[in-house]
């Protein structure tokens, strides 16, 4: 019980750590990944049944393992953690044995990782876990990331997938249990390295059989090229908030789809009820007339804001070269080209592809018309329920006053 205190006071200090020392470069050696090496080096010495205090120093270790980034140089975060985790320790009054294999174990992470006990293997298996998981490739451009923002060095492509070949290739796990769940899966990303790593070198070999005719204009022209591209090639930040948004209002528009299905499949049946079976009923049960009417009224105009919520406008399905050379046309769209001949659509599309302002605010007004129509659908879409649930109310209400206050005479 002591211990689970003690790893809580851990946590709750490291995490107290990230909010008090905001490090904007550390996209990978975050909170994220200190996390992540906790929960792999919980998994790893739940399978090696540790004593209390080893296994008290493995989480320790772990959430301390990274703290020096956050208060020193990089270059020394090892030894810096290892002195923030000895303090914490001594504040906890934890015993000295303990704090002596946790600083083991943080300083056992430095590379070349050198561990000597069980306790410092967990950690730095736990430490390098992500080389063996799915979200490698994720993890491994963050670290990317964050070497070129610390260093302000752009690092070459074909240089990283070298290094990281070469730093998989030479890794290996301390543990049995760590091999075991980790191994497979490195593998099968260092050989997607090495299939990067070719088409890579192959772009490069081709780019470099291309010689210039003026070899004087090759430094301009290669200057050109690159700020050609950088305007052509949209980043890959926009291309996530682009495809993100379109998918959630595809979402969004097919839930309300399902949901005013739902209102019309409900209330059909209660208008075929009430026309086949209640109506008939009116001669004897007089009473009941209003109510029915009421609530007839109600399962109608449900449906029919439903109806609307659902129905299709389509627009005129035409556009024209003006349109394109303004920058208005919409091809990504089908009412606004599906009546055109396909060699106008193809036309129209190259100009798009070539024109990344015109694509860019092509797919600005696509995602707006697009929560337009949504917000159409969605206002049509409550006015609907709202009618269902304060009808329902108002029916159920004047089918029991008409009973209770105006029953039949036998």
């Amino acid at each position: 019980m002591q211990n689970n205190i003690i790893i809580d006071a851990a946590r709750d200090y490291v995490l107290n750590q990230y909010q008090q020392h905001p490090h904007p470069n550390l996209v990978y050696h975050n909170l994220v990944h200190t996390q992540q090496v906790v929960q792999a080096a919980a998994q790893i010495a739940a399978h090696y049944r540790l004593q209390d205090d080893e296994l008290l120093a493995v989480y320790v270790a772990a959430w301390f393992h990274d703290a020096g980034y956050l208060i020193g140089e990089g270059k020394v975060h090892e030894e810096n953690g290892a002195q923030e985790a000895l303090r914490f320790l001594q504040q906890q009054q934890v015993p000295e044995n303990v704090q002596s294999m946790v600083q083991g174990a943080i300083l056992a992470t430095k590379m070349p990782q050198s561990p000597h006990t069980l306790v410092e293997e967990i950690v730095c298996d736990a430490d390098l876990s992500h080389l063996g998981s799915k979200e490698f490739a994720d993890r491994n451009k963050l670290l990317r990331q964050e070497l070129q923002l610390t260093y302000q060095k752009d690092i070459p492509a074909i240089n990283w997938l070298t290094n990281n070949i070469t730093f998989l290739t030479e890794h290996h796990y301390w543990t049995d249990y760590a091999q075991t769940l980790f191994k497979q899966q490195k593998d099968e990303n260092l050989a997607k390295l090495k299939k990067k790593l070719e088409k890579k070198t192959a772009e490069a070999a081709e780019e470099a059989a291309i010689v210039p005719v003026d070899a004087s204009a090759a430094p301009l022209k290669a200057q050109e090229k690159i700020k050609k591209d950088k305007t052509k090639k949209p980043e890959r930040g926009v291309e996530t908030m682009f495809r993100t948004t379109s998918t959630n209002h595809i979402r969004l528009s097919s839930m309300a789809d399902s949901k005013a299905h739902i209102m019309i499949s409900v209330n059909s049946i209660i208008i075929s009820v009430i026309l086949s079976v209640l109506v008939r009923r009116l001669e004897d049960y007089p009473n009941m007339i209003i109510p029915s009417l009421i609530f007839l009224t109600t399962a109608v105009l449900t449906v029919i804001f439903s109806v609307l919520a659902t129905r299709p406008n389509v627009t005129s399905g035409v556009f024209t070269k003006t349109d394109i050379e303004k920058k208005d046309a919409n091809l990504l769209f089908f009412g606004n080209f599906y009546k055109m001949h396909l060699e106008e659509y193809q036309w129209g599309m190259k100009q798009m592809m070539n024109d990344s302002d015109f694509l860019y605010s092509s797919m600005t007004r696509d995602i707006y018309y697009l929560g337009v129509v949504l917000g159409q659908k969605y206002k049509l879409l409550r006015i609907s329920y709202n009618i269902f649930m304060f009808g329902l109310i108002i029916s159920v209400l004047a089918f029991l006053i008409a009973a209770i206050f105006f029953p039949v005479k036998a």
